[in-house]
């Protein structure tokens, strides 16, 4: 059979992505085939760079090249992405993070937890796949974003009257934190704290971007319902330690989530277990064992990962240098880089499947 772009792309019909269940082809992934005797070459274009099933998917390509169209066919797959959007043109205030593609509230029904390790390692872990990241510390009261990136400069402002965000390891940052000096105190009511929430959004420049995660306080309040008021969020992560106390609240934070339509993309289960470094056979299930995992199941939702309590992991919160770039072969770091990829994964099905999410309009009561 001589080989044509033809029965290249048949062939390709074949190849299903596994998250969206459709064939690359219809998916419009197939792109720029080339071909020269028995040299092929083509490109996919994934939904994220992220996409834990990269390899998967190439090696696929390659054996319905060569099954059903030449044995002897020399093929060449270069993997590119392009990440998908929740958000549909014209879609509520154009100016309003128009270059965004995705908007993630990072949660957690109580404090302590870890959320913002969480929020900090996932947006660098998504940075180093060539992603466009973005992070907002939303925590007007208690921001830890300056302190977990080493970061206690103020931010520029812009021509055209905007902030401009800090950056370091590839991800673009606010928060108060930027703004006042460290041992002071932001003593404000709660309509304060939300216009300050809705500057970071509106008054901000934020560019192009493919994700931009919300590090949200604590609890189901007032900069919650700021947040799904003023933005089209793409979904949400529930972070959660195993003992009961925590999985109660976040229980409570799935449920806020559903009752203004935004999906919960999956949750996250930290301080999962210790192991001794001198020890790396044994597991400690200090807080309890499988007890966010167990949530998940329960309520249907996805089980992102779990992340292991490790020295390195505090020492990299302390000093300003994300895990995943510290040691990024340590278990946690290994851990926030399966856990970034799975939320890609989410979020592209999300998007696949589900109409985007709208602002939510909400009655004071």
């Amino acid at each position: 059979m001589k080989i044509t772009k033809e029965n290249i792309v048949d062939a390709l019909r074949n190849v299903i992505d596994p998250d969206l269940g459709k064939d690359l082809v219809s998916l419009g992934m197939i792109e720029d085939v080339e071909i020269e005797g028995k040299k092929v070459s083509f490109t996919v274009y994934l939904t994220t760079p992220a996409c834990p099933l990269k390899e998967e998917i190439k090696k696929a390509c390659i054996n319905a090249v060569t099954h059903l169209v030449d044995k002897e066919a020399e093929v060449s797959v270069h993997m590119s992405s392009r990440v998908t959007k929740s958000r549909t043109e014209g879609q509520g205030d154009q100016n309003l993070l128009k270059g965004v593609k995705n908007i993630i509230a990072v949660a957690s029904g109580k404090g302590g937890v870890g959320k913002s390790t969480v929020s900090v390692n996932m947006a660098v872990a998504l940075a180093k796949t060539g992603a466009k990241v973005g992070l907002v510390d939303t925590d007007i009261y208690g921001p830890s974003i300056p302190t977990m990136f080493d970061l206690h400069e103020k931010p520029n402002i812009s021509a055209q009257r905007k902030l401009i965000p800090l950056e370091k390891y590839g991800v673009k940052l606010l928060s108060m934190g930027f703004l006042v000096d460290t041992d002071d105190a932001v003593v404000w009511r709660g309509p304060m704290v939300s216009s300050a929430v809705k500057q970071f959004l509106s008054e901000a420049d934020w560019g192009e971007l493919d994700y931009l995660l919300l590090d949200l306080p604590p609890g189901t309040g007032d900069i919650q319902l700021t947040i799904v008021q003023s933005v089209p969020l793409t979904g949400a992560i529930i972070v959660s330690t195993p003992q009961t106390v925590a999985l109660d609240d976040a229980r409570k934070g799935v449920a806020m989530f559903g009752k203004v339509g935004v999906p919960v993309l999956g949750i996250v289960e930290n301080m999962a277990f210790f192991t001794p470094p001198d020890l790396p056979d044994r597991k400690y299930h200090i807080f309890g064992k499988d007890g966010a995992k167990n949530l998940a199941e329960k309520l249907g939702v996805p089980f992102l990962g779990e992340v292991p309590i490790e020295e390195q992991l505090r020492e990299g919160g302390d000093t300003g240098r994300p895990i995943v770039d510290l040691a990024p072969d340590s278990p946690s770091s290994v851990a926030f880089n399966q856990l970034a990829m799975k939320a890609a994964q989410q979020i592209a099905i999300r998007n696949a499947t589900r109409e985007p999410t709208e602002k939510i309009e909400i009655l004071y009561r």
